[in-house]
């Protein structure tokens, strides 16, 4: 008599998790819940063990999770992995019971019964190397730290609209705004417009020496202390000095969030420029260090995580999604993607109109066709994604003449 195949779920909690294996059959074959620590993952192996795990064979693994303790281990020991989306996991809850009680071995239980039923419509955790893994830790770390800036730079200027809007003003047209050295380092002196009317023009000479300025420092301090000093309209004073007090505890918050992200994209670029696709993703037009680690970051280094370029289109949001319902036919955009991979790729396009003749003329000739500027940075956005895909399968760096020849062909 063949040996069952046997399917393992886990319902991952904060504390503890809770684990359910299942035959083909779908038979309960054991349950346990264990906890975090190395015991915990020990109790999970003896328990694999116990039902026949072969290291050759390993049993596959459903979770709700794609990162974590518990999932890296598992990812280490070599056994397939597969990442359950908590509504997907629901809406299959529902098949069994009309019941809307939660229960962690249910749920354990649910995931192990999705492996035993659908597991070939569900993607398994792709095989990326631990670089790869590092940079996308790296890169998604600086691409939280900057929107973490706009959010406190944007705080920052909502509080001084309401009692020092002339600060705005002088800054509003400089490189950086209010993220900028100089505008943080003079806003750290002059926090309200009582103290910046009193500014002299060797102290905002220090500040902006301390703000690394090397250049034009008597001129631009000059031009400051006069800006400062034009007459405006006032909050009372106590109130005044109270949002200056709330100003300088914002500017320290965005302080830290612009030396953040400074210092997260030195150590992304240098451990991007480790990887070895970097040479390849970095030779197409609009993808440099920031840019370039990013699109690695979401897309791995696994070669057979995609089975073709459309299918990392539609990963991406990039490939336009159809619904057909009798004869009515709907062309849309996708919805349901990777934003960060879809935030990377408009920033790549908009930076390739520059760099690429050929992506210039694809970009217009979207437009002239009437789309929108978002949907034609997004049409581009999924020709060079394609291009991407087709230069790492055949490790060969990007090359404008074949990437877009009829555009080329056209414009000469």
């Amino acid at each position: 008599m063949p040996v069952s195949t046997v399917y393992c779920g886990v319902d991952w909690a904060e504390s503890h998790h809770d684990i359910a294996l299942v035959d083909e059959q779908g038979k309960l074959v054991a349950k346990r819940r264990i906890t975090e620590p190395a015991e915990g993952f020990a109790e999970l192996v003896g328990l694999l063990a116990e039902a026949g795990d072969d290291p050759a064979d390993p049993i596959p693994v459903a979770i709700e999770t794609p990162r974590g303790l518990l999932v890296a281990v598992l990812r280490a020991s070599g056994r397939p992995v597969y990442p359950i989306n908590p509504m997907a996991v629901a809406r299959y809850r529902e098949r069994r019971t009309v019941a809307r009680s939660k229960s962690d071995h249910v749920d354990a239980m649910t995931l192990a019964n999705i492996l035993r039923t659908d597991m070939h419509a569900h993607r398994q955790l792709p095989a990326d190397s631990e670089l790869a893994r590092s940079i996308a830790v790296l890169a998604r770390a600086h691409q939280d730290a900057i929107w973490r800036r706009t959010k406190a730079s944007n705080e920052l200027r909502s509080l001084l609209r309401e009692y020092f809007p002339g600060f705005l003003a002088i800054f509003a047209h400089r490189d950086g705004g209010l993220t900028s050295r100089v505008a943080r380092a003079v806003l750290a002196i002059a926090p309200t417009p009582a103290k910046a009317a009193r500014l002299s023009t060797a102290r905002i000479a220090a500040a902006l020496r301390r703000a690394g300025r090397q250049r034009g420092i008597d001129a631009l301090a000059v031009e400051l202390r006069d800006a400062l000093r034009v007459p405006q309209l006032r909050q009372e004073a106590l109130v005044e000095q109270a949002m200056g007090s709330q100003a300088l505890r914002l500017l320290a918050t965005l302080d830290t969030e612009c030396d953040s992200v400074n210092e997260l994209a030195a150590a992304t670029a240098d451990a991007f420029a480790q990887h070895p696709d970097y040479a390849i993703i970095t030779s197409f037009p609009g993808l440099a260090d920031t840019t370039g680690a990013r699109v690695l970051a979401e897309i791995g280094d696994d070669r057979d995580r995609f089975t073709d370029a459309r299918a990392l289109q539609a990963f991406a949001g990039s490939a336009p999604v159809t619904r057909a319902s009798g004869r009515s036919i709907v062309i849309t955009y996708r919805k349901v993607k990777n934003d960060r991979l879809a935030a990377a790729g408009f920033v790549w396009a908009f930076a390739a109109l520059t760099g690429s003749p050929g992506a210039r003329a694809h970009y217009d000739r979207r437009r002239a066709a009437g789309d929108r500027h978002a949907a034609a940075l997004r049409h581009l956005f999924n020709r060079m994604l394609g291009q991407l895909y087709h230069c790492l399968q055949t490790r060969q760096p990007y090359d404008e003449t074949a990437a877009f020849f009829e555009p080329l062909t056209a414009a000469a």
